[in-house]
């Protein structure tokens, strides 16, 4: 698995980043796996590497290819 960035968030959630970053939110599990956490809140600052976008690991409609 390859990665293309990490980020660094100061609280939130794990869907609305995968939202923002993966182009879907029920990608959240895979940054969650990636990065170690069981908790889809964040808190606090963290850094979280974020796994390219993968049109196949979705579990709903994804925002970034069109239907």
């Amino acid at each position: 698995m390859r990665f293309h960035e990490t980020i660094t968030v100061v609280g939130g959630n794990l869907s609305t980043i995968s939202t923002h970053q993966l182009g879907d939110a029920t990608q959240a599990w895979r940054i969650a796996a990636l990065n170690g956490l069981s908790d889809p809140m964040v808190i606090g600052q963290v850094t979280l590497v974020i796994p390219d976008a993968n049109a196949s690991q979705t579990g709903g409609l994804s925002i970034l290819t069109p239907v």
